[in-house]
């Protein structure tokens, strides 16, 4: 009574107004799935690849009719009569039929979207919400959530170098609150910016795209928002950054135009460490190029007990950097991101890696964004420990979050807020 009997598909829009796809799967029992696909601005070389059109101005090549005949001609037929209890070989159907390390054959985002709504389907099922279905009765938690709260990099024009700057309210005693105190903080940066004349304008993921003098400058601000907003910087709220330092790499350097540097990768690692002399930086997102492994080796070497240090583009969820970044220790943290990689099994097989290694997971989002909430159902299914989903602002960013709060509420007594015991391992002082 669990069996798939068909897949749909469709063009939709994300959060930049590009097109992607979202797939319907519609079981025996009568039970539907459904799912939409994010997609990268800053995207690492090792992930898996989207499927666009590419031809003609049709929204400038990047229409999704070729993944879309992809899911109703080739995968629909191969997975049809299958239950969609068994993930496990829906998604290896789905490698199988796709037959390339990268997905593009198919598409990674014809994929994904597949493997996604099918446990929807199979949640509904079950009559099950999705985090619970995922869980296999493991012990749930509520994420820490990051918020990107200023944007820079590639999700915003004329803004910092580094690409996020992230509150973490991993202090509070709930998620509720924590999500309280994050959409407090940006409240304050936003009258502190207007205080100092600049933009409060948004970037790609709500944050705010002040063009401000130096990353420095971002961060004084930042923590002063912190302060502003009645929180103890260091004690109730710390900051992330995702540096995106790929974006910044050019053949052997790494060229800060705000800060009008061009670094070393030692040189890069020495301005780190000046900045979490000076800043509650707790986590450093993608602090070297996706493949300076020698970087990242003297950054975990430098800073490994002090912050987390989180792979992104180094690993793009993929087991084989993963064991690769273990076993030169590059890393302390992985971050999580389904669309990287192509399914939801290889997700979670990530997940588990990282785990097992003593190593932090942080899910996340995609900086085109849209409406579907699968990532917190896997937050919490899955006790990753940390969300990224963009600032407390913008229905796609606001989406993941009101589901968790929603997911908190249902499970009332038995919710459990991850919290400070996420950074356990780092020494602060």
């Amino acid at each position: 009574m669990t069996t798939v009997t068909s897949l749909h598909a469709r063009e939709i829009l994300d959060s930049r107004g590009n097109p992607t796809i979202e797939v319907e799967v519609l079981l025996s029992d009568g039970s539907l799935g459904r799912a939409a696909v994010p997609s990268g601005a800053s995207t690492g070389r090792h992930e898996v690849m989207e499927l666009r059109d590419g031809i003609g101005k049709r929204y400038r090549g990047y229409g999704v009719h070729k993944a879309i005949a992809n899911v109703k001609n080739i995968i629909a037929p191969a997975i049809r009569g299958l239950t969609a209890l068994d993930q496990e070989a829906i998604d290896r159907r789905l490698r199988e039929l796709d037959g390339t390390e990268d997905k593009s054959r198919l598409g990674a985002n014809a994929v994904v979207g597949v493997s996604m709504a099918v446990a929807h389907a199979a949640a509904n099922a079950r009559g099950q919400p999705l985090y619970r279905y995922l869980s296999n009765k493991a012990p749930l938690l509520l994420p820490v959530p990051m918020l990107n709260i200023l944007n820079g990099g590639k999700h915003a024009q004329d803004s910092a170098d580094f690409q996020e700057f992230m509150v973490v309210p991993a202090g509070a005693p709930s998620f509720g609150e924590a999500l309280r105190a994050g959409a407090e903080i940006y409240h304050a940066l936003r009258r502190l910016l207007q205080k100092g004349g600049y933009s409060t304008n948004i970037g790609d993921e709500g944050g705010f795209a002040p063009s401000l003098p130096s990353n420095r400058d971002a961060l004084e601000v930042v923590t002063a928002a912190i302060g502003e907003a009645g929180y103890a910087p260091g004690k109730d709220v710390f900051i992330a950054l995702d540096v995106a330092a790929s974006e910044l790499f050019r053949t052997t350097t790494y060229v800060l135009p705000r800060e009008k540097a061009t670094l070393s990768s030692t040189q890069l690692v020495d301005l780190y460490a000046s900045l979490v002399d000076s800043y509650p930086i707790i986590s450093i997102e993608d602090a070297l190029a996706e493949d300076d492994w020698e970087g990242w080796q003297l950054l975990v070497n430098r800073l490994g007990v002090r912050v987390q240090v989180v792979g992104d583009d180094l690993f793009t969820t993929n087991v084989q950097r993963i064991h690769r970044g273990i076993e030169m220790k590059a890393a302390n943290a992985v971050l999580i991101k389904p669309n990287q990689i192509g399914t939801l099994t290889e997700t979670l097989e990530a997940v588990r890696l990282a785990r097992q290694t003593g190593w932090a997971t942080v899910m996340s989002h995609r900086s085109g964004e849209t409406e579907d909430t699968t990532i917190a159902d896997l937050a919490v299914g899955w006790s990753t420990g940390q969300i990224k989903t963009g600032a407390p602002a913008r229905g796609e960013r606001t989406a993941k979050y009101n589901r968790l709060l929603r997911i908190e509420e249902e499970l009332g007594s038995e919710a459990r807020f991850a919290g400070l015991s996420v950074y356990k391992q780092l020494h602060r002082d």
